[in-house]
């Protein structure tokens, strides 16, 4: 009786209980999955994004978040309405260029072998059933604008009233099952501190490479600018392996707008892009617990997509970082650091 009664009276096994509830809450509303992260996205970078404008202005921070939203909503729907069918008829050309040239490739042994091993893994129907599945995710985009549309309303409703749900929070911390949402809060704190961060850099490098690359494609003649740019900055979401998947339909292309030349011009660019994340940006932006041997990454990205599909691939990095900052693993780098340095 002692030794159970010191067991759930010990912190690391509440904290590992209430992990295990938490973790089961969130799968029984796995439907409900993507409209939390979409909320939670929008409220951690919209807050951030908040506070650097606080500081440099001097003006109410309600002020500045219901510009901010009006702002933001006033950009969504003019790209709603301008540029997303441009998108879209830039996607679908794109596609059937893909295709055709897969199906149809140039009297060249080299491209010719290339595809030819691309056919022992995937075949022609392989493909197609993919490119149908990608074009039901783009139906569903009506779907997928209504629950960013809402996620977008939750966020701001969190942030207006933000100092009011930590006052309600500090309440439930009192109650009986106080436990519960202590650990809870602990957890939460170290969610926004390792996953929020580590996603607002993959945002802002995503970003930054999808702009640079544009311009770089522009230079080089590509069409359909638009699609390849929304292209570059989803597949910039997925560390590692996200520059590899972008490089066969710009290669494709190259080959198919200039041959050996355009294909070794593209290679250059990614190489160019490639490292200026490596040496520039991330150097800048990510911490140094983030810097994951290139095995592990790929293992992480191959059971994040197993679990939770395509989130898994954007996902799966964050979510990672938050289980070694919740065990201590960037504390005890740092230990090791100021061990030596005293060795020194």
């Amino acid at each position: 009786m002692n030794i159970a009664r010191s067991w759930l009276h010990n912190k690391l096994t509440i904290r590992i209980i209430t992990l295990i509830i938490i973790t089961v809450l969130l799968v029984s509303i796995r439907s409900m999955l993507q409209l939390l992260l979409f909320t939670f996205i929008f409220t951690f970078l919209i807050g951030r994004f908040q506070q650097t404008l606080r500081r440099k202005l001097p003006l109410n921070s309600t002020l500045i978040l219901i510009v901010i939203y009006i702002a933001l909503i006033g950009a969504l729907g003019i790209v709603g309405y301008v540029y997303i069918p441009v998108i879209m008829t830039q996607v679908t050309e794109l596609v059937q260029k893909l295709m055709y040239f897969y199906k149809h490739p140039p009297d060249n042994t080299f491209v010719t072998y290339i595809i030819d091993n691309l056919k022992r893994f995937k075949s022609p129907e392989n493909i197609q059933q993919n490119i149908d599945l990608v074009y039901s995710y783009l139906s569903n985009i009506g779907k997928v604008s209504a629950q960013v549309f809402l996620a977008l309303l939750l966020s701001l409703f969190f942030l207006l009233e933000k100092s009011r749900i930590h006052r309600l929070f500090v309440q439930l911390e009192q109650s009986r099952l106080g436990w519960f949402f202590k650990e809870a809060g602990y957890l939460g704190r170290k969610f926004v501190n390792s996953f929020g961060k580590v996603i607002e850099v993959q945002f802002i490098i995503a970003f930054v490479n999808s702009i640079l690359s544009v311009i770089a494609l522009w230079v080089l003649g590509f069409p359909n600018l638009l699609a390849l740019g929304v292209m570059v900055f989803l597949l910039g979401l997925v560390p590692v392996l996200g520059v590899f998947v972008s490089l066969i339909p710009l290669c494709t292309i190259a080959y198919s707008l200039g041959g050996g030349v355009k294909v070794l011009s593209v290679l250059i660019m990614v190489v160019v892009l490639h490292a200026l994340e490596s040496y520039v940006l991330n150097p800048k932006l990510m911490s140094s617990k983030t810097n994951l041997p290139t095995f592990i990454t790929f293992i992480i990205l191959v059971f994040g997509e197993h679990f939770l599909g395509v989130w898994g691939l954007i996902l799966g990095i964050p979510i990672f970082i938050f289980f070694l900052d919740l065990v201590g693993v960037d504390s005890a780098q740092q230990l090791s650091k100021k061990e030596e340095a005293g060795t020194k």
